[in-house]
């Protein structure tokens, strides 16, 4: 399984959310939130918790 975990300025448990999906057994690929596009093959996208730029 490939996952992508979205990265936002201000946003946290980004790199757990990462890890869970490892722990899983999951390819993990960190995208910036201005990334227009996904890598290929994504089967999952994870949105962290947090505020938004740093709010």
């Amino acid at each position: 399984m490939k996952a992508a975990v979205i990265v936002f300025p201000g946003s946290n448990c980004d790199r757990d959310l990462a890890e869970a999906f490892r722990a899983a057994g999951a390819d993990v690929t960190m995208v910036w939130h201005k990334d227009s596009t996904l890598p290929a093959g994504m089967d999952i996208v994870g949105i962290p918790g947090g505020f938004s730029f740093g709010d």
